[in-house]
């Protein structure tokens, strides 16, 4: 699944279409008249968190990649394509397993930029206050919550609660306030080093936990499961990431 910096890649790669009018838009995707695209110019190419903004003349394409979700630039998959378009120039995008959905308005009206983990408008002290007003929400869920930190993927959350030695299943408000700041901090850190990781080939070779079944730290089992509202996969190590919770009231 496409993270955050995996949509900025992708906009590096296909930032050549802006200008180009789109010549053929074919796909399964029942959520527009494809015909319609066709003649339109590439206004601008935008990302906010895994989600990738077409800006037309007279609407916004935007393509959430889910958790399957997947892209080729001038290249195709041996599968249906879920939304395909070629350009001027013979290049193609193309766009599979993910939603494709219209949005009408102003991008500056629906987006908070500022909830964007990869955006130069991010607000970390927005982010705490987001926290704090969500004391009871665990780490885990924390990181994934789009809202908070937009761009942030499973791979991404593991990282970042093993880089700060704090347990997945740690509730926000009992986080000391250098853990919560660190959270914070890192969860942008970790997404720009994923993204150079990313461009190199090398993001596997630079993972301590996600996947991994040793702790690089203790030399002992991670601990492996489904945690949090998301039940998504946490790799975590018992020893080294400390679980802060609320003190019990009898």
């Amino acid at each position: 699944m496409p993270e955050g910096p995996s949509l900025v890649i992708l906009k590096e790669q296909s930032r050549r279409f802006v200008g180009q009018r789109i010549v053929h838009a074919e796909g399964n995707t029942w959520a527009i008249d494809k015909t319609r695209l066709v003649g339109q110019p590439i206004v601008s190419l935008r990302t906010w968190g895994k989600h990738f903004l077409i800006e037309l003349p007279e609407l916004v394409l935007r393509i959430h990649f889910l958790l399957f979700g997947s892209y080729r630039v001038d290249e195709r998959r041996d599968r249906p394509a879920r939304l395909g378009l070629a350009m001027e120039d013979g290049g193609e995008l193309n766009f599979y397993a993910c939603s494709v959905k219209v949005l009408e308005g102003e991008l500056d009206q629906l987006y908070d930029w500022s909830a964007d983990v990869m955006s130069d408008q991010w607000d970390p002290a927005g982010a705490r206050k987001k926290l704090r007003a969500a004391p009871g929400m665990l780490a885990c869920d924390a990181l994934l919550d789009q809202d908070i930190f937009s761009g942030v993927g499973n791979i991404i959350k593991n990282e970042v609660l093993f880089r700060i030695r704090v347990h997945p299943l740690s509730t926000v408000g009992a986080l000391p306030a250098p853990k919560l700041r660190a959270l914070v901090e890192q969860a942008r850190t970790y997404s720009f080093e994923f993204l150079e990781w990313k461009k190199q080939f090398v993001l596997k070779q630079h993972w301590l936990a996600h996947t991994k079944s040793i702790c690089p730290r203790c030399h002992i089992p991670f601990h492996k499961a489904n945690l949090g509202h998301s039940r998504r996969r946490s790799f975590y190590c018992e020893r080294c990431q400390k679980r802060y919770n609320p003190p019990r009231v009898d």
